[in-house]
């Protein structure tokens, strides 16, 4: 009865547009700008009156912070043991874009405490009344404890580049991930295509292997080129969409940002198929 007390509750939150999507932004690999990905994506969302927020999954290596030019003094662990507020831990940027660091030395979910879970329980509830979207910024590659929150997920942005060993290990990121939750819904973005290169080539085979032998369909979201407005908005640690509004990138970016919120991501929300709800039977799962 609670599943389906929750289940309704949150259908009842999304009608009134008060609850948020939950988005795992996920690579294969490391150094495919997944990170920068996400920032400027959010940026992006955000410039479309959209309410955002990113939460930075990538435990101990985490730079979501770097890439918005400020510090974190508290983080998700600090929540979860009890030490600061959830809204203490949330960190706003000089563009106004919100994120929440996760810290260093979280365990795996099926490892601690219901009293610590109850918590994380308790802190995405808030924030999905409070957002639209959520974005997890992930660890690269594919981690236990990357996977069981992944896999709880309304969705998921799978970021490759087109060299060979990028798109295999996202395939391989994929298909772990599909033995999990074969429903699970996909999008792919090409990252650091070449000028002349075409970005989408590769991604259509990255498809085109997730559809014969993992028999997922998935959105293609766009491809962004490899652009020197990159690099410079690295070093001045702001996003790329606000610092350089009329570069190549930055519409690449506002096409792919416009092309998920076209996407159908208002999915159905399935009884007991929701992210709380995911999390929770994990959980019992793992402890059983």
């Amino acid at each position: 009865m609670r599943d389906q007390a929750e289940a309704l509750r949150v259908k009842m939150m999304q009608a009134d547009g008060t609850a948020a999507r939950s988005v795992a932004i996920i690579s294969g690999k490391g150094g495919v700008g997944k990170t920068n990905f996400t920032t400027n994506f959010a940026t992006a969302l955000q410039a479309e009156g959209k309410r955002v927020i990113i939460v930075d999954m990538d435990i101990g290596m985490g730079n979501v912070h770097i890439l918005l030019g400020t510090s974190a003094e508290y983080s998700l662990k600090d929540y979860l043991t009890g030490e600061r507020s959830l809204e203490e831990t949330i960190t706003e940027s000089a563009d106004g874009l919100r994120f929440i660091s996760g810290g260093s030395g979280l365990e795996t979910v099926l490892q601690w405490t219901e009293q610590r879970f109850a918590r994380l329980i308790g802190a995405f509830e808030k924030l999905q009344q409070q957002y639209d979207y959520i974005l997890f910024d992930m660890g690269a590659g594919a981690s236990e404890s990357a996977i069981e929150l992944i896999v709880s997920v309304d969705e998921i942005i799978v970021i490759a580049t087109p060299e060979p060993t990028s798109i295999t290990d996202a395939y391989s990121m994929v298909k772990f991930i599909c033995l999990r939750d074969p429903e699970k819904t996909f999008h792919v973005v090409s990252n650091r295509v070449q000028p002349k290169e075409d970005g989408n080539e590769a991604i259509t085979r990255l498809q085109f292997a997730m559809r014969k032998f993992l028999n997922k369909e998935t959105t293609l979201l766009g491809a962004l080129p490899e652009d020197a407005a990159v690099h410079k908005s690295v070093i001045a640690q702001r996003p790329f969409v606000t610092l350089y509004p009329h570069a190549p990138i930055t519409r690449r970016m506002n096409a792919i940002a416009a092309n998920y919120l076209s996407s159908g991501t208002d999915i159905d929300i399935k009884e007991g198929s929701t992210f709380l709800s995911q999390l929770k039977k994990l959980f019992a799962r793992g402890r059983g």
